[in-house]
């Protein structure tokens, strides 16, 4: 049994890097220091090299370039925003909604432009979300959430209802699904590949990158780091700065860590496995094309793809929050979780039955307190940040970088969505409280996830919408 399916086989050119990436060790001076070498970091780097390819921008990182959840999650590069548009209207208003989900949807389509005009090859294919519908309950979620998309006139939503009754093997959909969603705004891809390939395109751009790298503080004007292997022996080889105009705080779950964040962020964690690839034959049974994702309407989220060479790449929650917002390499491997993601992949596609499990892995995600991501700039300080995306980052770190390096160079680089000014999206500089100290942390969190199953076992049983998903709705951006 291997680990993270994304760390293998990846391109030859995406690791060809002729820049070195060992650990800074000496003093240093740029216009721009982003702290952490993930998506959001290297996304803002590379808008910020070409706004203006006269700046001087650092990349330090703790671990590995896309050693967080940027080379870990599930390859979706959807137009998925932590907050339902519906939440978004309530705090923002409805304009700001809207606005919101047409830079998510264009979003989608920058990050395709972007991979083709610098050859990254990580088989990007926009073929969409499958969202099925198991039981009449998750269907009239559906055909809610088809109303909803409606009524802001941005996403391109459908429902399609499938035949009833017991469903044969060569159905082309999972077994018992009563009909799904279909949004195009999403595209499968290989998330390892395009985080090493952005790496090495930001590289050629002037970007330095520096690993095992580890910030220990930042102030305005000034960032503290030692090399990481001191850190990890227990030795002293004393601290380094890195006199810098403005910072980038790009740290995602690892920032509750840090001071500097702390409880503005939650980690938790959410762990996947991967099949052996599987014969076309069955891809046409199980009616996933590729470039198509796939996750349904259940509240304990689950979600997956068919990779470029026939695997099943399929995630999902349950595992706890640990004390203290720790975030440990043991916590990445959880067996219970994987046996039941192995489970309910079976209980979807009867016909994986036999396919083997080759690979499972897991890392934490990002949780603000509101469920509400931000980017955020503050010019007096020029101490910039990203983040919170609660598992929808693998595009909405795109549109962050192009956000930050808008708001800290003025103008956007990119070209989609047309006409739009980034810097007055909702959410610009949003501030999310802290979350509650422990023990009132731990409590709360892992009383959520169970909330989240024992919703799921409620509609089951009654075949009426969970009750407590509908309290549980508002603290999730529902």
């Amino acid at each position: 049994m291997r680990m993270n399916l994304w760390s293998e086989g990846l391109p030859a050119a995406a690791l060809d890097v002729a820049t070195d990436r060992s650990a800074a060790t000496s003093d240093l001076a740029a216009d721009v220091c982003i702290i952490g070498a993930g998506l959001t970091g290297l996304w803002t780097a590379y808008y910020l090299a070409k706004s203006d390819p006269a700046l001087r921008v650092v990349v330090l990182e703790k671990e590995t370039v896309g050693f967080g959840a940027s080379g870990r999650n599930g390859g979706w590069c959807s137009a998925l925003f932590p907050r339902s548009a519906a939440s978004l209207e309530r705090t923002h208003g409805f304009e700001a909604a809207v606005a919101m989900r047409r830079a998510m949807v264009a979003t989608v389509a920058e990050v395709g432009r972007v991979t083709s005009l610098e050859s990254i090859d990580c088989d990007f294919e926009q073929g969409g979300t499958l969202t099925f519908a198991m039981s009449p309950v998750q269907v009239a979620a559906a055909r809610a959430e088809v109303e909803e998309a409606e009524r802001f006139g941005v996403d391109r939503l459908t429902y399609t209802a499938f035949a009833r009754g017991p469903y044969p093997v060569t159905t082309g959909h999972p077994a018992g699904a009563l009909g799904a969603t279909h949004d195009p705004a999403c595209a499968r891809l290989h998330p390892g590949k395009l985080v090493h390939g952005l790496a090495a395109v930001v590289e050629r751009l002037g970007v330095h990158i520096h690993e095992h790298t580890e910030v220990v503080s930042w102030a305005p004007g000034r960032v503290t780091f030692r090399a990481a292997a001191a850190a990890t022996s227990g030795t002293s080889t004393g601290t380094s700065t890195v006199a810098a105009d403005r910072i980038v705080i790009a740290t995602e779950a690892y920032g509750a860590q840090l001071p500097g964040v702390g409880r503005r962020i939650l980690p938790l964690y959410s762990l996947m496995i991967a099949t052996r690839p599987l014969p076309d034959e069955f891809w046409q049974t199980a009616g996933i094309a590729h470039g198509n994702t796939f996750s349904d309407y259940r509240h304990l989220l689950i979600y997956g793809q068919r990779t470029a060479d026939n695997r099943f790449a399929f995630g999902g929650r349950g595992a706890r929050y640990h004390w203290g917002s720790s975030i440990r390499p043991a916590f990445d491997s959880v067996d219970r979780v994987f046996d039941h993601l192995r489970d309910t992949l079976v209980d979807l596609f009867p016909g994986a039955f036999d396919a083997e499990i080759t690979h499972r892995w897991g890392g934490p995600i990002g949780v603000p307190r509101d469920w509400h991501a931000s980017a955020s700039f503050n010019p007096r300080t020029g101490i910039a940040y990203a983040g919170g995306y609660v598992g929808d980052g693998l595009s909405t770190t795109n549109l962050a970088g192009r956000t930050l390096s808008a708001l800290m160079t003025g103008h956007d680089p990119s070209v989609v969505p047309p006409g739009a000014d980034l810097r007055t999206l909702p959410w610009v500089n949003h501030l999310s409280p802290r979350w509650e100290p422990e023990p009132l942390r731990f409590a709360g969190s892992n009383l959520g996830l169970a909330s989240a199953d024992l919703a799921d076992r409620e509609e089951r049983m009654t075949g009426r919408p969970s009750r407590v998903a509908r309290l549980l709705g508002p603290l999730t951006g529902h």
